[in-house]
Parts: C-alpha cells; sequence; structure tokens
C-alpha cells in the first residue's frame, strides 16, 4: 500500500434523486437547511449534495457512517423520517445504493499543473 493509501473504514450510503422540474434551487436550500439533522448524528462522517452534469434535475446525496447498524438506527428514527418529509415535495423518483469503503487514495500532488504534471512522469 503506497503512503498515499489510507485504510478508511465506512458505510456508503448513495441516494440518486430526480427533482421536480422547476423546484431544483427550492431542493438545495431545503436540504441545506436540514441537513443538521443527519449531519448532527453520531454515527455520520459527512454528507455531500452534487448535481448531475448530464441529466437535468438529477442530484446525489452521499453520507458515510463509523457502520452498517448505526446507519440503519438513523434510518429508522422519527428525526430522520421529519427530514424526509420536508424534502418529499421535491421528489419525482429516487433510489438508494449502500457499500462499504474499503480504501481511500488521497492526493498526493507535488506540482501545481497538468503540464508539470505530465512531465513528472516516470
Amino acid at each position: 500500500m503506497s503512503a498515499a493509501t489510507q485504510t478508511f473504514t465506512a458505510y456508503r450510503v448513495m441516494l440518486r434523486m430526480e427533482i421536480n422540474p422547476g423546484m431544483e434551487a427550492d431542493f438545495e436550500r431545503v436540504w441545506t437547511e436540514v441537513g443538521d439533522s443527519v449531519t448532527s448524528h453520531p454515527a455520520n462522517l459527512g454528507q455531500w449534495l452534487s448535481r448531475s452534469q448530464d441529466e437535468e434535475g438529477v442530484y446525489y446525496i452521499v453520507s458515510d457512517w463509523v457502520d452498517e447498524p448505526r446507519f440503519r438506527e438513523f434510518e429508522l428514527s422519527d428525526r430522520h423520517l421529519d427530514h424526509r418529509q420536508k424534502l418529499h415535495p421535491y421528489r419525482s423518483k429516487g433510489s438508494m445504493v449502500t457499500m462499504n469503503v474499503v480504501a481511500h487514495l488521497a492526493s498526493s500532488a507535488t506540482v501545481k499543473t497538468h503540464t508539470e504534471w505530465e512531465a513528472a512522469q516516470a
């Protein structure tokens, strides 16, 4: 394992959400407003919202958790149900996938430009 490779154990959840046309800005605002109901949970390691560049109105929500049992505890909580209900009016479709993170490759950049990076190829 290289110096930049770090063993990182986490349970990752990725949601794909299709947002009703014209409601994207409101969805982003509400997601940010209710985000603390996720990130304040002691088992949560972080959460990200990304908007697709390829599909109109599609968002991905990624959250990392210490493990699956603690995520499931959160998922079944009343507080999470309230969070979901606030976001539900914006969503037309959605899906969820779960995974275990097995490694993390941190940036090891030692140059500032693409040209320098290309020149540094061994």
